[in-house]
């Protein structure tokens, strides 16, 4: 399998580096990263260093070229402010790419970057939750998914970035050369094992379906603003809305009201805290946009009728290893 990786001005490292890392391991025995069953390339049209978004500079290894010479295109995006910057230069060579049926793939905000250049017309796109409110704004009828890590629609691929990046890569070195491979790149990078595309995203109130772009986009405001919850008249005037207009959607979508739907994604973070960590409850209350655990507990004991410590000591325990 041969991957062509675009890196975007200011690009996000762990999305490249976890997506690049599985193809090294599983082109290969052991760990000696000889590119045999994979191979992959930075490319660039100018040939200058890439500086990504924490500021580590890569360097490309080859000019743009015929993008016909490789089974995938790679887009890693960054930082938002960044996405009008990707050049002429590179959005011809991914519509010569989409032209000669090369399957594009969208990493992090590389979904945006591929819609900036009018290759997703049709396709649907994943995106990281943290960045759907944003989409909704640049991409005027265009509805992003953001509660799966990645999404597979036809010749077009995306994911939301993160840890998505190294399951996304995993599923097209299981498709092309084979599970073992795939599966022996997530070992050894600490990762149990791959992910389906529809796995959700961390961090989405799943809880909430609805259609309503309003409301999808105060509810994935509110997840951004766990720890320091803002009040419903604040959230409006973020939106660029009234306080009663975003009521009476969340009640049409919802039958509840924001600040309910708010303590509740706040107190559903809380309790998968308590059942996933080992935090203390104390930290948990504060992470969680509360005012200590005392104040935790009586919101908690409401919602679920247990208190967080009854919750975390019915927590299945893990058995000790046994001495050798």
């Amino acid at each position: 399998m041969s991957v062509g990786f675009i890196l975007a001005r200011r690009f996000t490292l762990c999305a490249f580096a976890n997506f690049v890392d599985v193809l090294r391991l599983a082109a290969d025995e052991g760990d000696r990263s000889r590119p045999i069953l994979c191979e992959w390339s930075v490319l660039s049209e100018s040939m200058d260093p890439v500086a990504s978004s924490c500021g580590v500079t890569v360097q490309p290894s080859e000019r743009l070229g015929d993008p016909a010479r490789f089974d995938y295109i790679v887009v890693v995006g960054g930082l938002l402010e960044e996405i009008p910057n990707i050049g002429p230069a590179y959005t011809r060579f991914l519509a010569r790419a989409a032209a000669a049926g090369v399957p594009l793939v969208g990493v992090c905000t590389g979904a945006f970057l591929l819609h900036r250049a009018g290759l997703m017309d049709g396709y649907r796109a994943c995106v990281s939750w943290f960045c759907h409110a944003d989409f909704l704004e640049q991409f005027d009828g265009l509805e992003p998914i953001s509660d799966q890590i990645f999404v597979v629609d036809r010749d077009r691929l995306t994911c939301a970035g993160g840890a998505s990046s190294a399951h996304l890569a995993a599923y097209l070195v299981e498709k092309h050369v084979g599970r073992a491979q795939a599966s022996k790149s997530l070992h050894i990078m600490i990762i149990d094992d791959a992910l389906r595309p529809e796995k959700p995203q961390p961090g989405i109130p799943l809880d909430f379906r609805t259609e309503d772009p309003m409301v999808r986009r105060a509810l994935l405001l509110m997840q951004q603003r766990i720890d320091a919850p803002l009040s419903v008249a604040e959230l409006a005037r973020q939106m660029g809305n009234s306080k009663r207009q975003l009521e009476r959607h969340f009640r049409t979508a919802l039958d509840t009201s924001p600040q309910a739907a708010f303590l509740d994604i706040r107190l559903s973070f809380a309790r998968h805290l308590l059942e996933a960590t080992d935090k203390p409850i104390s930290a948990i209350a504060v992470e969680c946009g509360f005012c200590d655990s005392s104040h935790l507990s009586r919101m908690f004991r409401r919602r679920y009728d247990s208190t967080p410590f009854e919750i975390r000591k019915t927590r299945p325990s893990v058995e000790a290893p046994t001495p050798q």
